[in-house]
This record gives C-alpha cells, sequence and structure tokens, in this order.
C-alpha cells in the first residue's frame, strides 16, 4: 500500500469508527482528520512524511518530545516485570516510588497520594474526598463547592459541576450538582489602571464576602492555579492564591489546587501554587505526569486528611476505585518523566527556553490585530482581535497546512510546546503563525 493511500484509507476509517472527543463529527466530511504514523521529538508524522510541530504537547501532555529515549527505556525495562496488578490489598516498587517522590516535591506537605487514570478522575477524587473528609469530621452540611468563573476541571459529572465553561456544562446541566463561581482574577479583566495584584486582591474580597456568609456549607475551593486553560489561558497574579489559602484557613474550607494542567514546570516553577508559598489540602495531578506516554493521574493531601478516614468502619473509608489505580507501567513513566526534571535541571532550562520564545514572538505580539500577548512559564497566548465564529477552525487549517498544529481556544491562540524544542524550531513557530494569521482574515 502506498503511504499515500494508507493517509487517506485510516482518515476515513477513524471518522467512520472513532468517536473523536469533544469533536462535531459532521465537520469532518470537509475537514480532514490528520492520521499520524509517527512521532519524534516536537514533530508528528503521517504517512506521507508530511510533518506538524506540535506546538500544544497533544493537550498539554507531552513534556519531553516524543518518543523519548529514558522514558522508552524505563517502559521497556518495566514490561519485563510487571505490566499491572490490582493496588487494592496489593502494591508495587513503582507507586510506591512515585508516591514518595511526588510528596517529598511539596516538602512532605502532602504525604498521601491517590491514583486515578485522567485529570477529570482527579477532580472527581478531590471533590469526593473533601465531601467526605468533613463528613467524618462531624459537619456533615459542608457539601457545597465554589470554583473560579471561565474555571475548567474536567467533563464528568461532578467535575463538571465546578466548570464554567458553557460549552462543556450547559447541555448536562440538569445531571450536575449546583455550584457558585466565584470571580476570576484574570488580569484581563482587570479595571483601568488596575495592575494584576490590585484585580487579584479586588477578587478575594468577593471571594471572602461568599465565604463570611457560606462557609459552614462550603467543602472547598477548587482552582487552577496561575493559568486558567479552557477560559482562554486566563493568567493571574499569586497574590490571589495567597489570599484564598488564607481565607480558606480562616472559614475552614479546603483549597484544591487542580495543577493537571499547570503542574510538571509549566508556569516556571514545577508546580504552580509554589509561586505563592502556599500548600493546598488537595493537588491534583495529571497531563504531564507521565511526560505524555500513559494516562494516570494522582491526588496528594494532607496527614489530616487521611486521618480522618482511618477507622475500623468501611464506610468511613474512601469509597473510590478503579480497577487500573497505580498502573505499574504509568508509575513507571512518571518517575522517568521526575528522572528527567532532575537529570537536565529542566525548570532552570525552561527560563532559558521561555526568554527564546518570548524574543521570537515580538512581531506577533505587536501585530495590529493581536491583543494581550502574555506568557507564564513555558505558556503563551494572544487574542485576535477581529475573529470570528470560524476562525478557530480556518486558523487550524492554516497552521497545519504550514506545518503547525495549533487549537485556538475560542479567539485565543496559544503555545505550549514540549520543553525540549529548539532554536530553529521556535523561529519555525513563531514565523509561521504570523503567516497563518495574516492567511486568516
Amino acid at each position: 500500500m502506498q503511504t499515500s493511500t494508507r493517509n487517506t484509507v485510516l482518515l476515513e476509517r477513524s471518522r467512520t469508527a472513532v468517536w473523536h472527543p469533544c469533536t462535531q463529527m459532521k465537520q469532518h466530511e470537509t475537514l480532514p482528520i490528520v492520521p499520524i504514523a509517527r512521532a519524534q521529538g516536537c514533530w508528528l508524522y503521517d504517512f506521507d512524511g508530511s510533518r506538524y510541530l506540535d506546538a500544544v504537547s497533544s493537550w498539554w501532555v507531552n513534556l519531553f518530545g516524543h518518543a523519548e529515549p529514558r522514558i522508552n527505556a524505563a517502559l521497556t525495562d518495566q514490561l519485563q516485570q510487571l505490566e499491572h496488578v490490582m493496588l487494592a490489598g496489593f502494591t508495587h516498587e513503582p507507586v510506591v516510588q512515585l508516591s514518595e517522590r511526588l510528596s517529598a516535591l511539596t516538602g512532605g506537605a502532602l504525604g498521601h497520594c491517590f491514583y486515578g487514570s485522567d485529570g477529570a478522575s482527579a477532580t472527581e477524587i478531590a471533590l469526593k474526598m473533601s465531601f467526605h473528609y468533613w463528613r467524618n469530621s462531624g459537619q456533615p452540611d459542608k457539601t457545597e463547592f465554589i470554583s473560579l468563573a471561565g474555571s475548567y476541571h474536567g467533563e464528568t459529572l461532578g467535575a463538571l459541576s465546578v466548570t464554567d465553561v458553557a460549552l462543556f456544562k450547559d447541555t448536562y446541566a440538569p445531571l450536575l450538582r449546583r455550584s457558585t463561581p466565584m470571580p476570576s482574577p484574570d488580569w484581563r479583566q482587570a479595571d483601568a489602571g488596575a495592575s494584576p495584584r490590585d484585580h487579584a486582591l479586588h477578587c478575594a474580597r468577593a471571594l471572602e464576602r461568599h465565604l463570611e456568609q457560606h462557609h459552614t456549607q462550603t467543602a472547598a475551593l477548587i482552582i487552577e492555579p496561575l493559568v486558567q486553560g479552557a477560559a482562554g489561558m486566563a493568567m493571574y497574579d499569586p497574590e490571589y492564591l495567597r489570599q484564598a489559602r488564607a481565607l480558606c484557613d480562616r472559614y475552614s474550607v479546603h483549597l484544591i489546587a487542580d495543577e493537571i494542567m499547570t503542574g510538571f514546570g509549566r508556569t516556571g516553577t514545577f508546580f504552580a501554587h509554589e509561586q505563592a508559598g502556599i500548600t493546598p489540602d488537595f493537588l491534583c495531578l495529571s497531563k504531564g505526569i507521565t511526560g505524555g506516554y500513559l494516562p494516570l493521574s494522582a491526588v496528594l493531601t494532607r496527614d489530616r486528611v487521611y486521618e480522618a478516614f482511618y477507622d475500623d468502619a468501611v464506610t468511613r473509608g474512601f469509597l473510590h476505585s478503579h480497577s487500573y489505580t497505580g498502573n505499574a507501567l504509568a508509575c513507571r513513566a512518571a518517575l522517568a518523566t521526575l528522572d528527567i526534571f532532575e537529570q537536565d535541571d529542566v525548570i532552570v532550562a525552561n527560563r532559558a527556553t521561555a526568554q527564546r520564545i518570548t524574543a521570537a514572538t515580538q512581531a506577533l505580539a505587536a501585530h495590529r490585530r493581536v491583543r494581550d500577548f502574555r506568557c507564564t512559564g513555558m505558556i503563551w497566548a494572544f487574542e485576535v482581535t477581529d475573529a470570528d465564529a470560524t476562525f478557530g477552525r480556518r486558523f487550524f487549517e492554516a497552521a497545519l497546512a504550514r506545518e503547525l498544529l495549533l487549537r485556538p481556544i475560542g479567539n485565543t491562540i496559544y503555545f505550549m510546546p514540549p520543553y525540549v524544542i529548539s532554536n530553529a524550531e521556535v523561529a519555525l513557530l513563531a514565523t509561521r503563525t504570523l503567516e497563518a494569521l495574516e492567511a486568516t482574515k
């Protein structure tokens, strides 16, 4: 079979047999699905050899490029030992090592790890654990949750209940628990003349007013630290996290940090909440945890939460499970990912990479159709001022034609590349994004 035929056949088979995520499948009558044959570094390749720079890290998961030799080697080794065993009543070395190392990254403050398979599962675990903690602690009325306006925490029913993105939430609203969105500290929404910190403090005062009235019914506040992804990479000042931590302490409300996207170096520190000098009560991790290789999520929490479940009564135990909890292969990939952070001094290296990308994108930042060009760590975003309802699809196609994988969120274009992006690839990303923008009127 010729490679061009393989592209065409796989595209059609995928369109008819695979129900793709968060996709109106009818659009693929005219918008081709891109078949990928292999990947290496920052590049995806189809069967024709056409390539695409993975500038969004395959939905924000890939940290060190595709086919990273050290992660490959770790998985090959693990395959010879143990692929999986149930974690109920059994354990294995990779899950123990990973739990210890993740805890150490919080300075030991979050000493207990509970595992899931994906980000939404981590959100579900944290919400259930918070609710059940208050029940076990003799405060069963604390059943409500609050989140930020524009928040995104996943698409399962519990996670959707604390999500505030209409596209994901409105259709399923009758199935969801009610939650209350708090004003977002997104600095794009600041009053004229107000600094990002001023706006953060303003929003924190609204949070304070709500907790003052409703803390006896509130179990937890869940937030995406520093960057709200699906809200269009909304970025905010760390002061909001400091204020939220203090208010949650004052009113006996849990603070859940959803670092599913922001963790593992994306915001310039290993965890985003570090930039505020605070520790959450629950820390949700996924996406980059395995370097983009295998599904895995984790929720880390404090001793006092764990102790509230430690009892002879089964009903006081945490009632949550799934068959692949703490999968050995996924944990081994995560351990290899943590090894690379140490071996390559990734956080320091990323700072230099971020400076190069920011410098290379100055012409883009100054473009007449661009506003609010911004960066936090290894995340860049900007809005296109004259974008219409079809802009996202048209820009996606224009970028693909220029060897770029970019998926706008509404009128927001963002970059979240693998950390190993080279200088030549940075230059290509900057130049061809500008070309795609000019081609998408």
